[in-house]
């Protein structure tokens, strides 16, 4: 089990120590210095809590795609998770909210914290929009399936497979939703959630329709007879996929500092654990061992979705958001150990048909 985190725990030393360095040039104290290391702790174990969701789907994906397009994501797709989402992502909505560049919009994050916090936050309600409305849809579309034959929460599953004979019923559903919140925000932020959502599900739209050309060109390569090792498709899913992951951890993460360098750091390493988690899950091939830890995490992902179209209004604490996550993923894998010695190995075929 430690093989996996031996990389985040060293990758956590080293942001802890550039903590201490950082707090030090900052406050000169060993107390001020304390405080911001225990930030950045916290934040870690905040994007921790909140992402446990994030990884069993990252492997859910990565089963599907060959050995070298899973170590692109979990090298090249880290550095887009931390550099680009934790620290790239805030500085954009500033500079594109306030019109400023982006060495202004750095400047602005180091010599006026409480001013860069304001901003970002101003920019809520579009990113709960679009968020919301991409996760909502991974979610949604994982249930929407007709051909899905393992149900966890039957009574409601197996209604919403049917339900999914109905073209795009899934997207009728969400864009009800997004109208339906609409209704309830001031008439200045409701066109803005509005168009960030409807962005949300073009978005995903977008990816999954790359995602099928792709797969289509190789499967025509592979009728004449060429080798194809290709899951482009995939990677770019699971970036965007961890993009909308991200929101809610940047965002919240100003509910406990509004220095950029320490949310970077904290989010950081909780993003690090995030990618031995998926690398163990994928190599210990654990969603296949317990088969209904996959549908927990897609229902966790419809909870976080939900959660953040209605943050849009109204103010839900991170811990809730976590908790909830934590919940589903913990009850669909104790059901799963409990399915696992109903049915031992040697009649999991037969289990599975009578399910």
């Amino acid at each position: 089990m430690l093989r996996f985190y031996k990389g985040s725990i060293l990758f956590t030393l080293v942001c802890l120590a550039l903590a201490v360095a950082y707090g030090w040039m900052q406050t000169g104290t060993a107390s001020g210095t304390m405080s911001l290391v225990w930030i950045v702790f916290v934040l870690s174990i905040l994007e921790i809590s909140l992402s446990f969701d994030n990884a069993v789907v990252n492997a859910a994906v990565l089963e599907d795609m060959d050995e070298v397009w899973q170590k692109r994501f979990l090298t090249w797709g880290m550095v887009i998770a931390v550099f680009g989402m934790r620290i790239v992502f805030p500085l954009a909505i500033v500079a594109i909210a306030a019109g400023l560049g982006p060495i202004e919009a750095l400047n602005l994050s180091l010599k006026d914290p409480k001013r860069y916090e304001e901003i970002v936050s101003s920019a809520h309600v579009g990113i709960a929009g679009f968020g919301g409305a991409f996760l909502a849809m991974v979610g949604l579309s994982f249930f929407f399936d007709g051909e899905k034959e393992v149900h966890w929460i039957k009574w409601v599953e197996e209604k919403l497979a049917v339900v999914s004979n109905i073209k795009a019923a899934e997207i009728a559903l969400l864009l009800l939703s997004i109208y339906g919140i609409s209704l309830i925000l001031p008439p200045e932020e409701a066109l803005t959630f509005v168009v960030a959502g409807v962005l949300g599900l073009v978005t995903f739209i977008a990816v999954e329709a790359l995602g099928t050309i792709l797969e289509m060109r190789e499967e025509a390569q592979k009728a004449a007879g060429v080798v194809v090792r290709s899951g482009l498709g995939g990677f770019l899913y699971l970036n965007v996929l961890d993009a909308s992951f991200s929101f809610d951890g940047v965002i919240g993460a100003f509910a406990l500092s509004n220095n950029m360098v320490i949310i970077a750091l904290g989010l950081s390493i909780g993003a690090m654990f995030v990618r031995s988690m998926t690398i163990m899950l994928v190599q210990k091939g654990t969603l296949s061992e317990y088969r209904y830890l996959e549908h927990g995490a897609f229902w966790a992902i419809i909870a976080l979705g939900a959660i953040m179209l209605l943050s849009a209004r109204y103010h839900i604490p991170e811990t809730v958001t976590g908790l909830i996550g934590a919940a589903l993923i913990g009850l669909s894998l104790w059901w799963s150990i409990r399915h696992k010695r109903k049915y031992p190995d040697a009649e999991l075929d037969a289990a599975v048909r009578a399910d």
